[in-house]
């Protein structure tokens, strides 16, 4: 048997590793670079690299204790990326968003996405460089073996579901924003965690383009076009209609309402 304690052992090792190197590259990031847009860059490639590398070894995880075992690492990993990252969000549509809310010009918002995409395509090797140890049984072959898709269902409804999921997501994390209730963060967490179980088994519950493509472009079973329609033009649908949505009149009158209680 391969799912040993020892095996989970090591996978959360390499997790906890991942987010020390993190912190600690953002320390001297935050120390010896001053232009603000460099800054930015670093710090927003480091969040998706450890963003990535996390969820590689939650793909270990979840191969081999099971969804429940993954959400439960997923739910606190989430927790702890809201109180680390600070203003990074490694999520290419956050940038678009600000875009559409004249917050942020369009070729900011593209330098910014290119740093996720590099911090979360480079971090693969990191990965396989700890998988290709094979200290225990659960990494073996891992490294260099093919991957193959999580989209379990036509291009139409995985877009379709990442957009929602996405959409619900932004409007609950800007309610929070707005509320700021003792709790945000583990509610925003267990929202964003629940989701994601909830369309593991059809499109994978990405909810984030960097993510996606860093964890499953090129794998077995989709292809380019499949891949940027899913979790691309799916997930930054969900992510611009989100804004919409959060200014309907019934949504404002509840977080007025909840503001003045």
């Amino acid at each position: 048997m391969t799912a040993t304690p020892l095996a989970l052992g090591v996978s959360t090792f390499y997790i906890i590793l991942t987010s020390l190197i993190a912190h600690w590259l953002r320390k001297y990031v935050s120390f010896y670079v001053n232009q603000p847009l460099i800054k930015s860059l670093f710090l927003e490639a480091i969040a998706t690299a450890e963003l990535c590398g996390g969820c590689f070894e939650l793909i270990i995880i979840a191969d081999n204790w099971g969804i429940s075992m993954y959400a439960i690492y997923l739910f606190f990993m989430t927790i702890w990326w809201c109180y680390v990252w600070g203003d990074a969000t490694a999520c290419p549509y956050t940038h678009l968003e600000d875009v559409v809310e004249g917050k942020q010009s369009l070729r900011k918002a593209f330098f910014l996405i290119w740093a996720q995409l590099m911090g979360g395509l480079i971090v693969f090797r990191y990965n396989q460089l700890l998988w290709y140890l094979e200290i225990v049984p659960t990494h073996k072959d891992r490294a260099f073996s093919e991957c193959s898709t999580d989209l379990q269902v036509p291009v139409f409804y995985g877009a379709i579901i990442e957009g929602v999921a996405t959409c619900i997501c932004r409007v609950v994390s800007r309610i929070l924003g707005d509320l700021n209730p003792r709790f945000s963060t583990i509610i925003d967490s267990f929202v964003g965690t629940s989701l994601v179980v909830a369309a593991a088994n059809y499109s994978g519950g990405y909810f984030n383009p960097a993510l996606a493509t860093s964890l499953k472009y090129g794998c077995l079973g989709t292809t380019t076009m499949d891949h940027v329609i899913v979790y691309w033009v799916g997930a930054c649908a969900g992510s611009i209609s989100s804004i919409k949505i959060y200014k309907m009149p019934f949504i404002q009158r509840f977080i007025h309402n909840e503001k003045t209680d």
